[in-house]
């Protein structure tokens, strides 16, 4: 199993990043996914779900309205568009995955992820 993260970077607040999540190594249309973030010197937190359809989605409420997640089930990848970046925002944010036809709510805390991509820095300074 392979969670490829991409699309961090350096923005000023105010600004817009989408995350790109490349998943391979499972079948992909079968599995809740969901995007967390981790911030030097605090825990890792949820951010957004989506279900394997793309037919429902949670967020964090940090986020609601200002994020979206979405999933393109043909080419295996996950999305994370984030609008009105805020400095706060700044951190680590890493893809994660649910077991095999599990529930969205599987990928909302880091207990119940099963797999895990590595990390990509979105940082948000003027």
């Amino acid at each position: 199993v392979q969670l490829q993260a991409s699309g961090g970077g350096l923005v000023q607040p105010g600004g817009s990043l989408r995350l790109s999540c490349a998943a391979s190594g499972f079948t992909f249309r079968n599995h809740a996914m969901g995007w967390f973030r981790q911030a030097p010197g605090k825990e890792r937190e949820f951010v957004a779900a989506i279900s394997w359809s793309g037919g429902s989605t949670w967020y964090a409420d940090s986020v609601r309205g200002r994020f979206t997640i979405s999933r393109d089930n043909a080419q295996n990848t996950v999305y994370l568009q984030m609008n009105s970046l805020k400095p706060e925002d700044t951190a680590a944010y890493y893809c994660a995955a649910g077991s095999i036809d599990s529930p969205i709510v599987a990928v909302t805390t880091t207990r119940t992820v099963a797999y895990w991509g590595q990390g990509t820095q979105v940082t948000v300074s003027s």
